[in-house]
């Protein structure tokens, strides 16, 4: 099982990233995760995997719809043949009103959009590698066109397209079509074991594929500390985290399965009232304990692997990153529970 942290691009510029890569992979971390939210990915994880050659690097997400299926795909087949396959792509719909009114793009059908998207981008990979001629001709995107000028430069890395997926739609999709899937950082086992991997299941089945083939890709809320007051920030902010994404009116089945029924309405009333610097109350510790990982620093590496191992591929340290930018200690300490969840 892979080890690696989740990145929001807060670095302010490709150096910053680079050199914080370079600390990771000397602490021990496996690779970096970035998410697209105020900055576009591509150009930090380039800076990055320049500075740490051992690191692997993953968009989870990198959103798809305002960017045709040739953009990403070229994109991606680039960063992976200069980094010696160290890379694979995540992409995601996002949520109706950025696309539409951040991004000014379509919105329509978004599982199905994304199911023909990925068949483009994988159809482009076929191309890039001269396996046969560009040609998708589907729902929503057409492909026909790549004078060799244009095409890149092949290369023989094997290429991985992950979406993430919460709902049954998105997840069947991800199991007809992705070679991964980024689970929503709002879980539980539950989640996982009983919707996540049957929909999964449901879905390969219907493109006859082997659902053992596709793999997870799980970021964390892991809260470490030697007391409760050590660990006191990292729950602070899992909480408020778990009920931010929990106030989704769509997710209030990840709740209502371990019968914390009501919950997303309680979140949803304190948002209504303006009380979002108290929304993290709503989430008590025994409901913290479904959606985080709590524990001592000596007991971080074993409990990740008890809940994860055999499962996740990689799991993704969703908390910490401010932490072990400003506090060698902290990425030292987070450094020994990368090796030792890789050892396992």
């Amino acid at each position: 099982m892979e080890f690696d942290l989740m990145t929001g691009g807060a670095a302010n510029s490709w150096k910053a990233s680079a050199d914080f890569a370079k600390q990771l992979q000397d602490a021990g971390f496996s690779g970096l995760l970035y998410t697209e939210t105020s900055s576009v990915p591509w150009m930090s994880i380039t800076a990055a995997a320049m500075a740490a050659p051992e690191m692997f690097f993953t968009t989870g997400i990198a959103v798809a719809f305002p960017r045709s299926p040739m953009v990403s795909a070229a994109v991606a087949y680039e960063i992976n043949g200069n980094t010696g396959g160290r890379f694979r792509l995540g992409l995601g719909s996002q949520v109706k009103a950025h696309v539409e009114r951040r991004y000014a793009t379509e919105f329509d059908r978004p599982a199905a959009r994304l199911r023909d998207y990925i068949l483009a981008v994988k159809a482009c990979f076929r191309a890039f590698n001269r396996e046969e001629k560009l040609s998708h001709d589907g729902e929503f995107y057409t492909l026909s066109l790549l004078p060799p000028d244009w095409a890149p430069r092949p290369h023989d890395h094997p290429m991985s397209v992950d979406i993430s997926a919460v709902g049954p739609i998105m997840t069947k999709v991800a199991g007809e079509v992705a070679d991964g899937v980024h689970v929503h950082p709002l879980h539980s086992m539950p989640y996982i074991e009983n919707r996540l991997l049957p929909g999964l299941a449901e879905g390969a089945a219907t493109a006859d594929r082997d659902v053992a083939e596709i793999e997870l890709i799980v970021p964390v809320f892991a809260c470490p500390g030697d007391s409760p007051e050590e660990r006191a920030e990292y729950v602070a902010t899992a909480k408020r985290q778990i009920a931010f994404y929990g106030s989704t009116p769509n997710y209030h089945f990840q709740f209502d399965d371990l019968g914390f029924e009501g919950t997303t309405g309680r979140i949803r009333e304190k948002f209504k009232a303006g009380e979002m610097d108290t929304i993290g109350d709503v989430i008590t510790d025994e409901m913290l304990e479904h959606y985080a990982v709590v524990g001592a620093w000596d007991e971080m590496a074993d409990k990740l692997l008890n809940r994860y191992r055999g499962t996740a591929r990689r799991v993704v340290i969703y908390l910490g990153e401010s932490q072990m930018r400003s506090d060698p200690n902290h990425l030292a300490r987070w450094g020994e529970i990368a090796r030792a969840v890789r050892a396992g």
